[in-house]
């Protein structure tokens, strides 16, 4: 990506066919969400990308909410959970796996919807996955389990509260 792209072109690029285009385009978002909240503006967009044929498409808008989690003052993702969660059972594996991944980041930046998260994902059956990739969606679910438990332990919850 070159410094002249601005957050808006990047933003158009996620869903172009070029997947290397628009993965560079991910991590370019991907790390201004990291150093400010001018991304989250477009958390709208993220969510529409959640309805995508395309599996890698679903893949960044999942990852992007997940991203910008920590800068929703606005309570935008409250109301687009489920939309999130139902990725969780998406038909591609590595879908799932992305969501776990962005689900973690989405309950570190809203500690507040740790216990919505945690009731969809003991609900998960991984056995509807290939041998291959079973295994690796356990993983990944019961490594979220455990953050989303030590997030919402008491003794942890006042320093964890959302910002």
């Amino acid at each position: 990506m070159g410094a002249s792209l601005t957050v808006p072109e990047a933003v158009n690029r996620l869903t172009c066919p070029d997947n290397k285009t628009a993965y560079a385009a991910l991590q370019a978002l991907e790390a201004w969400s990291e150093e400010s909240d001018l991304v989250y503006a477009y958390l709208d967009r993220f969510t529409a990308m959640l309805e995508s044929t395309n599996s890698y498409v679903r893949n960044r808008g999942l990852l992007l909410l997940g991203k910008n989690a920590r800068w929703d003052r606005d309570g935008k993702l409250d109301t687009v959970l489920d939309r999130i969660l139902e990725h969780l059972e998406d038909p591609k594996p590595i879908t799932v796996r992305q969501c776990l991944k962005a689900l973690e980041e989405l309950v570190q930046g809203r500690p507040d919807l740790a216990f919505r998260v945690q009731a969809r994902l003991e609900a998960v059956d991984c056995t509807r996955y290939p041998e291959s990739m079973a295994p690796l969606i356990q993983s990944d679910l019961l490594h979220l389990l455990q953050t989303i438990n030590d997030f919402t332990a008491p003794e942890n919850r006042e320093s964890h509260r959302k910002r």
